[in-house]
């Protein structure tokens, strides 16, 4: 009798310690990892970020911390006010602030893409302005 009780106990604990086991292979915890797109805005006629253009950048790189970066796309905007060479020039003074902002955030080292669209598209095919387009979008392309 007392060798079927230390069979039983014996088994009890190597099917305890499957189930151990193979719950732990099941439950996974999620990855930040993924690629992550923002879009910064800004005041009229200005590049200099904003209190709230700084949150949305320090997100983004608090999201992708511990993570591998492989390129960060960043294109500045402007609207149609404006000469389209002053907006232009002002897109990419946009598009370099929050290129530097993200790399002072602590953004992990990656290939920044840079480009500058100015007031292109800024206006729809009937001559009126598409509203919120003083900004600057960011694509995070990420990896484990």
């Amino acid at each position: 009798m007392r060798s079927f009780t230390v069979a039983a106990l014996a088994a009890t604990a190597a099917l305890g310690g499957c189930a151990s086991t193979r719950d732990a292979s099941v439950v996974r915890t999620p990855s930040n990892c993924v690629d992550q797109t923002v879009q910064v805005y800004f005041e009229p006629f200005s590049s200099e970020l904003t209190p709230e253009g700084r949150n949305v950048i320090k997100a983004a790189a608090d999201t992708v911390r511990g993570c591998r970066v492989s390129t960060v796309d960043v294109l500045g905007l402007a609207d149609a006010v404006g000469a389209p060479d002053a907006n232009l020039e002002l897109s990419k003074q946009r598009a370099q602030s929050v290129s530097k902002a993200l790399e002072a955030a602590g953004l992990p080292a990656a290939d920044f893409r840079i480009t500058a669209a100015g007031d292109a598209g800024a206006t729809t095919a009937s001559g009126k302005s598409r509203p919120l387009r003083r900004r600057v979008d960011v694509a995070l392309h990420v990896t484990r």
